[in-house]
């Protein structure tokens, strides 16, 4: 949780936006690139490290990426000049983004080691952590740009508490010792999720199809989800006709929904199963932005945006403990880790998809989201095709429980 805070911290970008507009003159598409490149450069950073926690274990790992994501953040203070946007994309997007991809894959696939009992829920509890970051670090952010004429000056004490958080939790990171079991522990049969018998190596993985229709539903959850969150203040003042200030206090709310969502849903999934909680999840969303345009009244937008935020939380709770599921968890980092290239692909997608929509209607909402929401609806044929993978794949070993 410790680590997730830091690195969930890259959600708070937009109360730099205006700051870095106002200081360098940078356009609204220019000032965003930094956090589009992070977002989109994560999954290296979730791949390599995956891949190597599997061999070395996660500590160097975590310790490793969160110490690159500190230091790309530090490095962004260095920028002083409206032609250095270079220099913040290369450290806070590039630098920042490879190490938050490592150590972000690093505590979900030692975590489903730990606890195969209640997977859903544990890596739930985990990436609820990087949703909460954004609800502590934006105000933090907010009071230190107010401090200063230079904002690129803050990346600085931001960088630093990012590090301390960062070494203080990765340091007592470690994999269960060999032959660890659970006492009293069997997977569970009926409603509840069941998992595989097999475990397959990060290439056999990724060459049965259910990797990629696990992948294609994160990606299309993602996109529907972030499609909101990227827009969702100024949505809510040309909707529901808040002001600035109210729809601004809005978004700080509904991060706790994203955080929230990631614990629920991953916790819900333990009990009715993954594929029928994402059916949830994206119908959820389906329903709320075919509704979102019309809703006038600002408690209804405000509803409806809180179950947006659930839902797009869920899928990074739920989808971690599916792909252990489904792959078993001895190369749970590298597996996973290759299908966080959803939250890349996602995190472009939707927010482009949603703004030349808003522009090609005149500046209206009513067709972006309804767009989305047919989206989500088509999505809906994908989870009950993506069932447990009958390929071949190693026996999974079964353990004598410990004695006392």
């Amino acid at each position: 949780m410790l680590v997730q805070l830091a690195l969930g911290a890259v959600y708070a970008w937009s109360v730099f936006n205006k700051p870095l507009q106002a200081e360098f003159g940078w356009s609204k598409a220019e000032v965003v690139l930094p956090f589009e490149v992070a977002i989109g450069t994560i999954f290296i950073g979730s791949l390599v490290g995956g891949r190597i926690q599997d061999r070395r274990g996660p500590r160097p790992v975590a310790l490793g990426g969160g110490i690159l994501y500190a230091v790309g953040t530090m490095l962004a203070s260095l920028v002083s000049s409206s032609d250095q946007l270079w220099l913040l994309l290369l450290t806070y997007g590039v630098l920042g983004g490879i190490g938050l991809g490592a150590a972000y894959i690093t505590p979900i696939a030692m975590l489903s080691k730990w606890f195969p009992d209640r997977r859903g829920l544990i890596t739930g509890i985990a990436v609820a952590g990087f949703g909460f970051g954004a609800v502590i670090t934006a105000p933090v952010a907010k009071a230190l740009l107010n401090g200063t004429d230079h904002k690129t000056s803050v990346f600085l004490p931001l960088g630093i508490a990012y590090l301390v958080a960062v070494l203080l939790g990765a340091s007592f990171f470690r994999d269960p010792p060999a032959g660890y079991q659970v006492p009293g522990f069997t997977p569970a049969v009926g409603g509840r999720a069941v998992a595989g018998t097999r475990v397959y190596t990060f290439g056999e993985a990724l060459r049965t199809r259910q990797w990629y229709l696990l992948t294609l539903i994160l990606t299309l959850n993602v996109t529907c989800g972030i499609a909101l969150i990227s827009q969702a203040a100024d949505a809510a003042q040309a909707v529901a006709g808040v002001g600035a200030a109210t729809a601004a206090g809005l978004v700080g709310v509904l991060g706790l929904f994203n955080g929230g969502g990631r614990v629920a849903w991953a916790w819900l999934s333990d009990r009715i199963g993954r594929m029928t909680a994402f059916i949830g999840m994206l119908a959820l969303q389906g329903v709320c932005f075919l509704i979102l345009p019309h809703a006038s009244a600002f408690w209804l937008f405000a509803v409806l945006a809180a179950l947006v935020y659930l839902a797009y939380g869920g899928g990074f709770g739920t989808m971690p403990a599916t792909a252990a599921d489904y792959f078993g968890t001895p190369n749970a980092g590298a597996i996973y880790g290759a299908m966080i290239v959803a939250w890349s692909i996602g995190g472009v997608v939707g927010p482009l998809l949603t703004s030349l929509l808003y522009e090609a209607s005149g500046k209206s909402y009513t067709l972006p989201f309804t767009v989305i929401g047919i989206l989500a609806f088509v999505a809906l044929v994908l989870p009950p095709i993506t069932r447990l993978p009958t390929t071949p794949g190693k026996p999974r070993p079964h353990f004598q429980t410990p004695g006392p």
